[in-house]
């Protein structure tokens, strides 16, 4: 059954990047170890750069036009869709970050939402036409290499 288009899950890729963002932002104003806070505000960054990566992969998917009965209605739709259900839930997000209290939770926490954030994509794939999956696993190898990047550093810390 093919419930979303892949345009739509580059939109929860989006979203799921924007809502990171925020909170990889306050975790670094929150943090005082200033090893938290680069780490913290390098991943920020990144996924400023993974919204970019995946806005320009959707500008290159051909759109279908969903019914609306007002514009704009699908996609406020997806966003409380995205909201409700996604990694970085404002809830979750806000209860997390005074359980971060050095460099090595910051990481911990980072690799869970990243590992997280595969697993989510690796779900919805199957929620794609066989054709279109080639799209997510794109995403997921964006994923992963944050994912490594965040396990070097917690070697380094740790040794």
């Amino acid at each position: 059954m093919n419930i979303f288009q892949p345009a739509d899950i580059f939109q929860f890729a989006i979203r799921i990047e924007e809502d990171g963002e925020i909170f990889y932002h306050k975790a670094a104003l929150m943090a005082e170890d200033a090893g938290a806070r680069d780490i913290f505000n390098r991943l920020a960054d990144e996924e400023i750069r993974h919204k970019r990566i995946f806005t320009d992969m959707l500008s290159k998917i051909k759109q279908s036009s969903v019914p609306e009965t007002y514009k704009g209605e699908y996609l406020a739709y997806l966003r409380d869709y995205i909201d409700g259900k996604v990694i970085f839930r404002k809830d979750l997000r806000d209860a997390a970050l005074p359980e971060i209290k050095d460099t090595l939770s910051a990481i911990d926490f980072a690799m869970a939402r990243e590992m997280d954030s595969i697993l989510y994509y690796q779900e919805v794939k199957q929620f794609l036409a066989e054709k279109d999956r080639v799209e997510i696993d794109l995403i997921v190898e964006e994923e992963r290499r944050h994912f490594i990047k965040l396990a070097e550093a917690k070697k380094r810390y740790a040794a």
